[in-house]
């Protein structure tokens, strides 16, 4: 099937070079290049989790942000 498309000058001229360096047509590199990222986009992803970013004092939680400031703080001043 035929269409058209768009591509900025520099990444064609980019593709063109590396066609040639690897001996095939720019359609085959093309056709490489997008089952390539259609495969790639295919895969499942890992959802983003954050980290357990609490601290803990043996076994006490610190989970108020005036305990928080107090143990930044702590050593420094008054």
């Amino acid at each position: 099937m035929k269409t058209t498309v768009e591509l900025p000058d520099s990444l064609l001229r980019e593709a063109k070079a590396v066609a040639r360096a690897k001996r095939v047509t720019l359609r085959q590199l093309i056709t490489e290049g997008l089952r390539t990222q259609i495969e790639h986009e295919k895969q499942p992803k890992e959802p983003f989790r954050l980290r357990d970013g609490s601290r803990h004092l043996g076994k006490m939680l610190v989970e108020t942000w005036p305990e928080i400031r107090r143990i930044i703080y702590e050593g420094r001043g008054e």
